[in-house]
């Protein structure tokens, strides 16, 4: 088997190899609490079906077609939700389809990244997902929709990994180069742009050789003490910043990897 990874996963990995080995390679388990996403998951249902189920070419939708998706994905929701949702798809068409002259058409709908990437003779299954991607004149721009009520967008270096790496992937399945990764605020109306570049490509292919050498020689995974170690979920069982700090619990260990020998 290949070693799967993803830009959470190498987000997690640079912030600090211990939490990353304990959580990916060991599997020792945290409890997690999760919101209601019913209304997010309508929203991006019925922005699915407005850009994907659009057949009249580039001319601009009225309000009636962003308004009968609604209705389609807004079936199992409350009064109050239907009259949210409402109010954000109204929001989202002025902001981005009306003040259009055309209506293109995305190369892509809610999809799933799936790439691979060989580091160090460890061969990598990139997988992610998307909500949309459209063409550009000179790439592509991934776009990621944000339901949630706090409007909080990363900074730009928390993004690095998650750029280099989509460009990687996204080069390897279309051909082309992505340009930017955009998240989408529903609530706000917000679209924040992150370029990708050539240096978040270098930085993933460093921070993957480093990884893959980690795992093929199954070495010490070195904590990384700063901001991150607060909320924690493995703070208990680091020396590094524990110093009463419980044994390292046994977790389920991954099988082993299928390494991948260039020829």
């Amino acid at each position: 088997m290949v070693y799967p990874i993803s830009a959470t996963k190498l987000n997690a990995y640079q912030r600090c190899p211990y939490a990353y080995f304990l959580k990916y390679e060991k599997r020792v388990p945290v409890t997690e609490g999760f919101g209601s996403v019913v209304l997010g998951n309508a929203l991006h249902d019925a922005l699915a079906q407005c850009h994907g189920g659009w057949t009249q070419g580039d001319r601009v939708p009225d309000w009636g077609w962003i308004s009968d998706c609604w209705t389609r994905a807004a079936t199992t929701l409350t009064n109050k939700q239907v009259r949210e949702g409402r109010s954000i798809l109204e929001n989202y068409y002025q902001k981005f389809i009306a003040t259009e002259s055309v209506f293109r058409q995305p190369l892509a709908i809610e999809g799933r990244i799936q790439a691979t990437l060989q580091f160090e003779n460890l061969e990598f299954s990139v997988t992610g997902r998307y909500d949309r991607i459209d063409y550009l004149e000179d790439g592509l721009e991934l776009i990621d929709y944000k339901s949630t009520q706090n409007v909080k967008s990363p900074k730009t270096t928390e993004m690095e990994l998650q750029l280099g790496l989509y460009a990687l992937a996204l080069e390897q399945t279309y051909g082309q180069s992505l340009k930017y990764v955009s998240l989408l605020f529903l609530r706000s109306g917000e679209k924040v742009r992150y370029a990708a570049t050539d240096r978040h490509k270098r930085q993933v292919r460093g921070v993957l050789k480093d990884l893959a050498w980690q795992v093929r020689h199954d070495a010490v995974w070195d904590a990384k003490p700063g901001n991150q170690c607060q909320s924690c979920s493995y703070s208990q069982y680091c020396t590094a910043v524990n110093k009463s700090a419980q044994p390292e619990p046994r977790g389920t260990k991954i099988p082993s990897l299928q390494l991948a020998f260039s020829l």
